[in-house]
């Protein structure tokens, strides 16, 4: 594993293995509100073991690249997205699992707009938004039992911008 992995763009079709990107792109599916908005349905597979889904804001402080990762974390009774509530990009970091560890870092930059739902079980960075207000909204598992899982490197890795 390298000590530095550069940043890529924040794509459907390379995040899907980790989850699903969220955003409002190209025709609505359907338009509603007397035509005066256009609903993008569906876009994410919400996945819970014994709970409920739920919604909650989380403010975190903005980071500057070069970032130090140090840690993942994973919840493996339920997905959990991140919906930012500004247009700004955030950093996403997710891995692959390999017998139970984190593999094969990758780090995305999100465009702006752009939010993600990682899939039960997934590997993934810390809340990283680059700029304030970092608010965003977070439907995840509320239920019963530890949902939280941390796996710290023995190494620190560096995220950085792309090469």
């Amino acid at each position: 594993m390298s000590d530095t992995v550069h940043l890529e763009p924040l794509t459907a079709l390379d995040f899907e293995p980790f989850g699903d990107v969220l955003e409002a792109t190209g025709t609505p599916d359907k338009m509603i509100n007397q035509g005066l908005c256009g609903r993008f349905h569906d876009l994410a597979l919400m996945d819970f073991t014994q709970g409920r889904a739920g919604i909650s804001l989380f403010s975190a402080e903005p980071r500057q690249l070069p970032l130090k990762l140090e840690m993942v974390e994973r919840h493996p009774e339920g997905s959990q997205a991140f919906i930012p509530m500004a247009l700004n990009p955030f950093v996403v970091v997710v891995a692959q699992d390999i017998a139970g560890h984190p593999k094969n870092i990758r780090a995305f930059l999100t465009a702006p707009g752009q939010g993600v739902n990682y899939h039960k079980g997934t590997w993934h960075g810390v809340l990283t938004p680059l700029h304030a207000p970092g608010l965003f909204a977070v439907v995840d598992r509320i239920g019963p039992g530890s949902n939280l899982e941390e796996y710290r490197f023995d190494h620190p890795l560096t995220i950085d911008k792309p090469k």
